[in-house]
């Protein structure tokens, strides 16, 4: 059966990893999209077209990584020769290289829209693992695949994530600087050994963490999100991070920490709290103290992970 010329349209969501102590285990989905649209074609030859966040800086031949994740699965399947070229429109609202898993994004809407297109003849699991394999770790590509919170590890190469979601209802609070900042400049800064009691402080404010979520126990989350592992290593490239931080807890929120690796700073609400944009306002005005200029995207969780849209 050929499957070239039908068009799929996917949606995925933005991610941020770490969530404090989490690093790279610990990531969540949250209510701001990238769409993609993809056909496959026989003839060879890619045409890529962007709109959105970032759509001057994402190359458009053979580098893109949507097009090089869509190559990637056929690979997988044994298609790479049947389809040679693509159509591929990327409508982009995820900030770019801001700690939002732009690149994630990417991946996991090309792993995505070519596996339906053949059939869907892998699963989450397996696209999980492809998308980890492509990216290099799990915690972006885990919550855009499944939505929600997302626990990950792996073993010998082999992923495993179990998600879920909190038995209270969040919002989630993004400080979007005006500066980019790559996620390889980021991990530059990282050392290569850590204190052990860094390690501690990590391991027990993780656990805590999933806990608390799991079983609704809000009051368990006022300390956990502080990290040991890479946000005071990574401070020095974020003019006024600590003081964004406590600004948002002074205006309400149960905590803060850096997005994935920067440079967007995000804060976690209780709903029912109603302290969301009082929360982005200080965060904003605490930027603002250290010459910074940034944008807040109040969202939610997302629940749902990659799908199709009709």
């Amino acid at each position: 059966m050929s499957f070239a010329d039908h068009t799929i349209r996917v949606r995925v969501p933005g991610t941020s990893a770490n969530c404090g102590p989490g690093f790279d285990a610990i990531g969540l989905a949250c209510t701001v999209y990238n769409d993609l649209e993809l056909t496959l074609k026989k003839e060879a030859g890619v045409k890529i077209t962007i709109s959105g966040e970032g759509a001057a800086n994402i190359p458009c031949d053979g580098r893109n990584i949507v097009w090089r994740s869509v190559q990637y699965l056929l690979r997988k399947a044994g298609l790479l020769d049947q389809y040679l070229g693509a159509v591929i429109h990327m409508e982009n609202n995820v900030p770019l290289s801001r700690g939002l898993g732009s690149s994630a994004t990417a991946i996991v809407a090309g792993l995505k829209a070519a596996n339906v297109l053949i059939g869907n003849r892998f699963n989450r699991r397996e696209l999980l693992q492809f998308a980890t394999d492509i990216e290099g770790h799990p915690d972006n590509v885990a919550p855009a695949i499944f939505g929600g919170f997302t626990v990950s590890t792996v073993t010998r190469g082999d992923v495993e994530c179990f998600s879920f979601l909190p038995k209270f209802r969040m919002k989630l609070i993004v400080a979007v600087p005006d500066f980019p900042l790559s996620t390889r400049k980021a991990r530059a800064v990282l050392p290569a050994q850590v204190p052990m009691a860094d390690a501690v402080n990590n391991i027990s404010r993780a656990s805590m963490l999933v806990a608390a979520l799991c079983k609704g126990n809000e009051k368990f989350l006022r300390n956990v999100f502080d990290d040991a592992l890479h946000q005071p290593y990574r401070a020095k490239l974020i003019p006024g991070m600590y003081d964004v931080f406590a600004a948002a807890r002074k205006a309400g929120a149960l905590g803060a920490n850096l997005s994935g690796a920067g440079p967007c700073l995000i804060a976690y609400a209780l709903e029912r709290r109603h302290c969301e944009e009082a929360v982005g306002e200080a965060m904003k005005a605490a930027f603002r103290q250290h010459d910074v200029e940034a944008k807040i995207l109040i969202m939610d969780l997302d629940t749902r992970g990659a799908h199709i849209v009709k």
